[in-house]
């Protein structure tokens, strides 16, 4: 379904791919078009330009979580993941090689995350890596003519988002996201501690913190009350709906932390054999599980703030924290309005948009984007006409929902059995069981992607 075809009058063989970005989907696009045997040039402002963010150069510093999501069998994120192995997807083969314990989901040693993926683009002859910030894209930009790929995350610096807004036509959109906190693990008090996997899926990798009714309530308040960093005069805080602060999350009602990040079920206390009221669960956050991120905790108080109310919870009454969370501002087009299926501009088909500024959310939603639009822009400059995705697969669901939801209510998403292709009607009567649904889903969606990159690699065979 990616086919060859000559492109009379209109090829771009022989021209280099410029990739702007040096985070996830970047590495990912330069890493697949340099395989696919195009010459890439990738750009990252990192060190030179810091982020408000990040804390080193590194390509693909992860910033907030270290965890790409499920692994469990049949659930939306599983299916994506193994769509993009079953591609070959550079990044992801890191993440399988820099995984640490984490019961059913795939978390990372987000230092040998980075290192792997560096290692990767060191040793591939096609890629040529520039340290710098680009300001301009596009003809008469002085950037140059080509294929432009815009992988430049969500802290695109403002000179960049200044020129994608010229480029759009259509003012930017923009979220706030928060980052969680980090522990040293030996400041951990074991003794009020377990370790445990929700419903015992996989291994019991999380250590769990429980709070009783009492403990629970008291640190609700205090959350509260808890004093906020201060806006600035030119921030309007509107926070993607997946990943609110916890003291907003406080303030929908006092149960609703024990429905979301705090949630006990499935995490029987062994040493009573009864579920807490509460649990804050931590997740090892490197190889040597020298230190723990707080799961779900990301928030926007002051850092003297953080550590009197997190010591507060059972187990982390004496913690050193070696990150406090905090919160940066995410800017993403608004892709219903200018974005193909191909993941290009329709005024400006040479230039092609990636990861999280092309409004998807999410560490492997970011590395997806930026696979396929590394094989649409190698596609392009080898003389070919490429096919996009087929919707029945998780790939191919994500880029239509971010290419054709309603533009006037974009927001960027994870994803989830909701943009999958849904079953037919009959299929639906059939099978009541939800979990079987979801497993003819991904069953049906394998087939789609199977299909589509065994034509893939014959199209390739026999151009070249």
């Amino acid at each position: 379904m990616i086919a060859y075809r000559p492109q009379a009058g209109k090829t771009k063989i022989g021209m280099r791919i410029r990739i702007i970005g040096g985070g996830l989907a970047g590495p990912e696009a330069a890493l697949i078009a340099a395989r696919m045997g195009a010459d890439v040039d990738l750009y990252e402002m990192r060190p030179v330009r810091m982020t408000p963010a990040h804390e080193t150069g590194d390509f693909g510093e992860l910033v907030c979580s270290n965890s790409l999501k499920s692994e469990g069998e049949n659930t939306a994120p599983w299916l994506l993941k193994q769509e993009m192995r079953r591609a070959g997807s550079p990044l992801l083969a890191c993440a399988d090689a820099s995984a640490v314990p984490a019961g059913h989901a795939l978390a990372v040693d987000r230092v040998e995350f980075s290192r792997l993926i560096g290692e990767k683009i060191a040793a591939e002859p096609r890629i040529t890596v520039h340290r710098e910030e680009v300001t301009g894209i596009g003809a008469g930009s002085g950037f140059g003519d080509g294929i432009t790929i815009v992988a430049s995350g969500p802290l695109t610096s403002h000179a960049l988002s200044e020129e994608i807004a010229r480029l759009t036509g259509t003012e930017h959109l923009a979220f706030y996201d928060s980052i969680s906190p980090i522990v040293e693990a030996d400041s951990i008090d074991r003794e009020r501690v377990y370790l445990a996997a929700r419903y015992n899926k996989g291994t019991a990798d999380y250590i769990n913190c429980p709070m009783n009714q009492a403990e629970y309530e008291v640190f609700v308040d205090a959350l509260l009350t808890a004093e906020s960093v201060e806006a600035k005069e030119w921030e309007k805080l509107e926070y993607f709906e997946g990943c609110l602060p916890l003291e907003e999350l406080a303030r929908r009602g006092r149960d609703t932390l024990r429905f979301g990040p705090m949630k006990p079920v499935g995490l029987i206390d062994p040493r009573t054999g009864k579920m807490p009221w509460a649990v804050v669960q931590l997740r090892v956050e490197n190889l040597r599980a020298d230190s723990y991120n707080l799961v779900g905790f990301q928030n926007h108080m002051k850092f003297g703030e953080q550590a009197r109310i997190f010591r507060m919870i059972p187990g982390l009454e004496n913690a050193k924290f070696l990150r406090y969370g905090q919160i940066h501002r995410n800017t993403y087009i608004n892709a219903p309005r200018v974005l193909t299926r191909l993941l290009n501009m329709r005024e400006h088909p040479e230039i092609f948009f990636a990861g999280q500024i092309a409004g998807v959310e999410g560490y492997t939603e970011s590395i997806a984007t930026g696979m396929l639009a590394g094989m649409y822009a190698a596609s392009v400059v080898q003389g070919g006409v490429p096919d996009p995705v087929p919707r029945g697969t998780a790939l191919g669901s994500l880029v239509r929902y971010i290419t054709e939801a309603d533009a006037k209510r974009f927001q960027p998403a994870n994803i989830t059995f909701d943009l999958l292709e849904p079953l037919d009607e009959e299929t639906r009567r059939r099978v009541r069981d939800k979990r079987e649904r979801h497993r003819i889903q991904c069953e049906r969606a394998f087939e789609a992607m199977d299909a589509w990159w065994s034509l893939f690699v014959q199209e390739r065979s026999r151009a070249f």
